[in-house]
């Protein structure tokens, strides 16, 4: 067990994967235990509590913090829908801390990886800042003066969901065009595809498509445009532009001072992310006439969402100690001045001796 001062247990629930770490204030990852995901819900709880109860076995915990890719209520209490979890309008805050005896706190893993990033990370003396997540999908987050947006009903921000090509690709969500349909790891397979069939190429790539289209993935995409494959540069080149424009609409809307790209994709960022930035740059409105945001990739990677989540349930249970000590404090001060008025009251309802003349 290592010292004596309580650390927070950040998890990162993913579709597939449950990983939990230790945190300490400093934002470290001391430990960490991970497991597959189940797919039923009360599995799924028993999952998570075997690995607070292992990590705490090694350490003493004080709160735990949940990162989850989903739609979560305005109270972050509820998980209202997670596509990937087993979770429909699930208290989970509630299940979890009387079954761990534990304050539990809730948060969307982008808004966790967000706060990881400004805390800990790349956006560190950010005001205004977005993370924007690239993996299968896009995921996003703002951070508006300091803290976190959550909109009105807890669900903002889904910038992924943008519609930027009326009419374009199917997006899982329903809608056509969004921003994730061209920006993502799906995306660049997509792309292959596309450029294939209306301007082929001869290329180790092309053959590979060409030989089985179905199974082509953004990493392999990605793999062979680091090894010079001219049908991949292509691909990663459309994905910077498309990446560019997107930003500059977050921009347009949004005026970031910094923005801190995540996700599998980033990793290969020195394949894209100069052509990007020059996009940003030109396209968006008052191009040449304003400042620009600084466009920087993830320093805490994969971790992020246990950091962040480990850090805003200290941060909560801090802010929950400090209103019970002003509670208390106040309840105090009430006592004492409604003894205080008791006691003069007593003192005015004597009857006063009469004055000598």
């Amino acid at each position: 067990m290592t010292g004596d001062r309580p650390l927070t247990v950040g998890i990162d629930i993913g579709g597939t994967t449950i990983r939990a770490a230790a945190i300490d204030d400093g934002g470290e990852v001391l430990d960490t235990v991970q497991a597959p995901t189940p797919q039923s819900a009360r599995a799924l709880e028993d999952a998570l509590e075997v690995a607070v109860r292992d990590l705490g076995r090694r350490h003493p915990v004080s709160a735990v913090g949940l990162a989850v890719a989903g739609f979560i209520d305005s109270h972050r209490s509820t998980v209202r829908f997670a596509p990937h979890l087993p979770w429909h309008d699930a208290p989970v805050t509630q299940l979890l801390s009387d079954r761990l005896e534990l304050p539990v706190i809730l948060e969307h893993d982008a808004n966790a990886a967000m706060w990881a990033e400004y805390r800990f990370g790349a956006a560190a003396g950010g005001h205004n800042a977005v993370l924007i997540t690239i993996g299968t999908g896009i995921g996003s987050a703002l951070l508006s003066d300091g803290r976190l947006f959550r909109g009105s009903h807890g669900v903002a921000p889904e910038l992924g969901h943008l519609q930027v090509v009326p009419e374009g690709r199917a997006c899982p969500c329903g809608k056509n065009g969004c921003w994730e349909r061209y920006c993502s790891g799906t995306a660049l397979a997509d792309t292959a595809i596309e450029m294939l069939a209306t301007q082929p190429l001869r290329s180790a790539l092309a053959r590979d498509v060409a030989r089985d289209p179905g199974s082509l993935t953004g990493r392999r995409v990605a793999g062979a445009a680091r090894d010079g494959d001219p049908l991949a540069e292509r691909v990663m080149s459309e994905f910077a532009r498309w990446l560019g424009l997107g930003l500059a609409i977050v921009s347009d809307i949004f005026d970031p001072d910094l923005v801190v790209i995540a996700g599998g994709v980033s990793s290969s960022a020195p394949l894209f992310l100069d052509e990007a930035r020059d996009t940003y740059a030109r396209t968006i409105t008052g191009a040449g006439h304003r400042p620009l945001a600084r466009i920087r990739t993830t320093q805490l990677g994969e971790a992020a969402g246990m950091i962040g989540a480990a850090d805003l349930a200290k941060t909560a249970l801090s802010n929950q100690s400090q209103s019970n000590q002003s509670q208390s404090t106040h309840s105090q001060s009430t006592q004492s001045q409604s003894t205080h008025s008791q006691s003069t009251h007593s003192r005015a309802a004597e009857p006063v001796a009469p004055r000598s003349p």
